[in-house]
């Protein structure tokens, strides 16, 4: 079988066995072309040696990030697994192999005043307002929908554009996601997004507009269809520069607040969990760290007895504040 073959019935396998995302077929598809290229036309999947990988993965070292490294071994082990279980490969050369160590980097959620402020901007007018007042006011009902639903209801970007109208239950405050894996969860709604999707549903029949997509587009060439992931992220940008908050703000990092504003309100962490989506509690466990680094903050600000002379405080290196990189995925 040549790499060609062996990367297409992969995909297949990813697409309809492992129910993975777009962008992780993306990911490991580019990954892995680039390492049948650095093999050379000649080389198959079965021949491939332990020391092949190495000289691939070196290959990239020096230019390439850590976790850039850490997925394309991601995406060799996951390859060669499924090759070995196929039985197309005797054994399995990327078994043994090492990845780099990552830099611990903590979620970095908004305050609970940047979420109000991104919620109320989402309602207003944008600079890059349609010419249609119709469309424009049904723009604005979908953003703050659509806002109000990532932040009260802690979506992925992905989960939340693939919603339909029928997942959502407005009597029973709750809407129910399909997650990575193909794990189907119901979440519930907070007031405020149920109240913000239902102003949305009632006007969203307008005609002219799909049936199944909870959110549409409203570009001139992209009208009625489903919103992709990318219009999601430039809108949560703009929304953001309307509402003044300085932070950058993409939707993985609404879903951090959400997170972590739970946690400082005292939801258990094996609930965070379920809301979540999380498959191992050790994913979940990363906003700990960030609720106890916001702990120290506040109290070194507003304790009197905090204030001390220039310095680490004492036990500082153990904890890393949400200031130290954010997280994209999870």
């Amino acid at each position: 079988m040549s790499f060609a073959e062996a990367l297409a019935a992969f995909d297949r396998h990813l697409a309809s066995e492992r129910n993975c995302s777009p962008h992780t077929r993306r990911a490991y598809a580019s990954d892995l072309s680039q390492l049948a290229q650095h093999l050379g036309p000649e080389a198959r999947p079965e021949s491939v040696q332990r020391e092949d990988l190495r000289a691939f993965l070196a290959a990239g070292y020096l230019r390439l990030r850590p976790a850039s490294t850490a997925r394309r071994l991601a995406a060799i082990r996951a390859f060669y697994r499924w090759l070995a279980r196929e039985q197309r490969v005797g054994r399995d050369p990327s078994a043994g192999l090492s990845a780099p160590k990552l830099p611990l980097r903590l979620p970095r959620p908004l305050s609970v005043d940047d979420c109000e402020a991104l919620a109320e901007a989402a309602s207003g007018p944008t600079s890059e307002a349609v010419a249609d007042p119709a469309a424009n006011e049904l723009e604005q009902l979908r953003d703050r929908a659509l806002v109000e639903l990532l932040y009260g209801a802690g979506l992925r970007v992905g989960e939340a554009v693939q919603l339909d109208v029928r997942d959502v239950d407005l009597l029973a405050r709750e809407v129910r996601v399909l997650g990575k894996g193909n794990k189907e969860r119901c979440v519930p709604l907070p007031e405020a997004a149920r109240q913000a999707l239902g102003a949305w549903l009632t006007a969203r029949r307008a005609p002219g507009y799909q049936a199944e997509p909870l959110f549409v587009s409203f570009g001139r060439r992209t009208r009625g269809r489903r919103l992709g992931g990318r219009s999601v992220r430039r809108l949560l940008a703009r929304r953001a520069r309307g509402a003044g908050v300085v932070d950058h703000v993409h939707p993985h990092r609404l879903r951090h607040s959400y997170a972590t504003h739970l946690l400082d309100m005292g939801a258990d962490l094996r609930s965070i969990q379920e809301l979540l989506g999380h498959a191992s509690l050790a994913t979940t466990q990363r906003y700990l760290a960030v609720s106890a680094a916001r702990l120290f903050e506040v109290y070194d600000q507003a304790h009197p007895r905090a204030r001390r002379a220039p310095g680490p405080r004492a036990g500082a290196r153990t904890r890393r504040g949400p200031g130290r990189g954010d997280i994209d995925s999870g």
